[in-house]
């Protein structure tokens, strides 16, 4: 797998209430996630628990459907089917660009849940996303971030990781190459 461990995650920052600030780049895009309509063979790896000081790592395949623009080109959209631990799964992604703002927010809701996720929030810089939210991990509070790596455009590679400390440290837990089939 490709995956450029030398890629800084930006630092944060928050708010007197604890909230994230997110600020775009300079060079945030409505077609930043154009690159991906299509078809896609990916190639996960993923920590077997995370947040637990393990080291395991699960291999498995997927395929992702990305379906392009979507409200004028302000959004984008995804299928993603997988099976796990022998049952079929379905996760879709919706995409949202905020013109004013020029933040990117990504949004996830799996067929093992039906409940739409917060968003993770945020732009690229030079061809790399970084989207950050805030969520609950087993009961923890946590940071996590959403890397998109679109450098190179035939394979790109999302990427995801945790932190229990508001950014001091992250912890890499699933990582992902795209093939495009079509």
């Amino acid at each position: 797998m490709t995956f450029d461990t030398k890629i800084p995650i930006p630092d944060l920052s928050f708010d007197k209430n604890g909230e994230l600030v997110i600020k775009a780049s300079e060079t945030s895009s409505h077609d930043d996630f154009d690159v991906l309509t299509g078809k896609w063979k990916m190639y996960h790896k993923k920590l077997k628990s995370r947040l637990s000081n393990n080291n395991e790592w699960i291999y498995l395949e997927s395929v992702d459907v990305n379906y392009g623009t979507i409200l004028q080109g302000i959004g984008n959209t995804d299928l993603y089917r997988a099976t796990f631990d022998d049952k079929p799964f379905e996760g879709f992604t919706l995409r949202l660009f905020n013109p004013e703002t020029k933040l990117w927010s990504l949004y996830w809701v799996a067929s093992d849940s039906g409940v739409l996720d917060p968003p993770v929030v945020g732009s690229f810089d030079n061809d790399i996303g970084h989207f950050f939210g805030k969520d609950t991990f087993n009961g923890k509070d946590i940071v996590m971030v959403f890397r998109w790596d679109m450098r190179d455009r035939q394979h790109p590679v999302w990427s995801q990781a945790f932190s229990e400390d508001n950014g001091k440290t992250w912890e890499w837990n699933w990582i992902n190459v795209s093939y495009k089939m079509e």
